[in-house]
């Protein structure tokens, strides 16, 4: 194994999508697999898709033409709102955009007509998380001036909870959000066949039985690959946690003091770091640093070990307490955070092995 290296198992990864697809199906949620802390990975996406998610989002173009060159044949969702300069871009490479400017809904306006197409579109409420979306008070002006635009279909209203400022779906906000629904599909005669109120963070609603009856749509991603509800980080029931593991190998192993000797100042990233005086450490060093990784979103699967700190390429570990004798060239693994998934996916500094990968071509588009 090269490492640093991301090892991944698409066939947990796929068994805990059709544990979150099964859960929402009970309630009548589709659910959308979101790829965008994996880099619109292709294979991660078959997985996904293998386990049930009815369509794929993904908040960079880059990354749904990604799954496209793949011959990923489903339904695309651009998951953040788009930019003005790549409006073109999005008419000709995605199904659904969400949306909260009505700017960017005129230019996409215009490049649907050009294409001729008529493109779909989710129109983002902010119920109080303050990441993207239109006030509610703002909703039926919003949704009035869009309806006049050629080329665009307004399909369902939507929300973003948890993300930014880590604010719960609750029944209320879901409640919220459907009333704005009811309000829109009234005063326009406007069928909304899409109501997306949640992400991770809206499992624990759902499986408590107060998901509000309505809410329709849920944009699944850290769930399904990492096994975890957002908004305790808990593993969720019958999923696996360890999909992604970072695999960091020892390149230095010697006996140190746990307290720096000398006059002291900054690190190399501008910050004071605190040691405690444990005595002589047992510290090995791994060739994995802050420029590979988020140190502060990994954690040692020998918890025996403990992480000293870390410079821009090297890792530093106290294994005193480690039962198994650890030597010279011997390869650690550590769980991830979805920072830390996030970090990982994105450097070209870690290898990443796919566990399991299926040839399956069942998605492909046809050629």
């Amino acid at each position: 194994m090269k490492t640093p290296c991301l090892t991944i198992d698409l066939d947990k990864i796929e068994h805990n999508a059709r544990a979150i697809v099964s859960l929402c199906g009970q309630h009548g949620i589709d659910v959308t697999g979101v790829t965008k802390v994996v880099c619109g990975n292709p294979e991660i996406a078959k997985a996904m898709l293998r386990g049930g998610v009815q369509s794929l989002a993904d908040s960079r173009m880059i990354n749904i033409h990604r799954l496209q060159a793949a011959g990923i044949n489903t339904q695309y969702m651009l998951l953040r709102v788009p930019n003005l300069s790549e409006v073109n871009d999005v008419i000709a490479s995605v199904d659904i955009s969400l949306n909260s400017e009505l700017q960017t809904l005129q230019a996409l306006s215009a490049a649907a007509v050009q294409a001729g197409k008529i493109h779909e579109v989710i129109v983002m409420v902010d119920l109080g998380d303050l990441r993207e979306g239109i006030w509610p008070s703002e909703v039926l002006a919003f949704v009035g001036e869009t309806l006049k635009l050629l080329g665009i279909r307004i399909i369902g209203l939507g929300t973003n909870l948890a993300c930014f400022a880590g604010v719960v779906p609750s029944e209320q906000n879901m409640n919220h959000l459907m009333e704005l629904a009811q309000i829109v599909e009234q005063t326009f005669q406007l069928p909304l066949k899409i109501i997306s109120g949640i992400n991770s963070s809206g499992l624990e609603l759902i499986a408590a039985n107060k998901m509000p009856p309505g809410i329709n749509h849920a944009r699944i991603g850290e769930a399904i690959l990492l096994g975890r509800e957002t908004v305790h980080r808990n593993p969720w029931p019958g999923t696996h946690q360890d999909a992604f593991v970072l695999h960091a190998e020892v390149i230095e192993f010697n006996e140190k003091p746990s307290l720096p000797l000398g006059e002291r100042s900054q690190d190399a990233f501008g910050n004071i770091p605190s040691f405690k005086n444990h005595g002589l450490l047992k510290r090995v060093l791994l060739n994995a640093g802050r420029e590979d990784i988020d140190i502060n979103g990994i954690a040692p699967i020998d918890k025996n070990i403990k992480i000293i700190g870390a410079s821009s390429g090297y890792l530093a570990l106290d294994v005193s307490q480690v039962e198994t004798p650890i030597h010279l060239g011997d390869v650690l693994g550590f769980d991830l955070s979805y920072s830390a998934l996030l970090a990982a996916m994105t450097s070209e500094y870690v290898y990443k092995e796919l566990l399991f990968a299926e040839k399956s071509d069942e998605y492909a588009r046809d050629s």
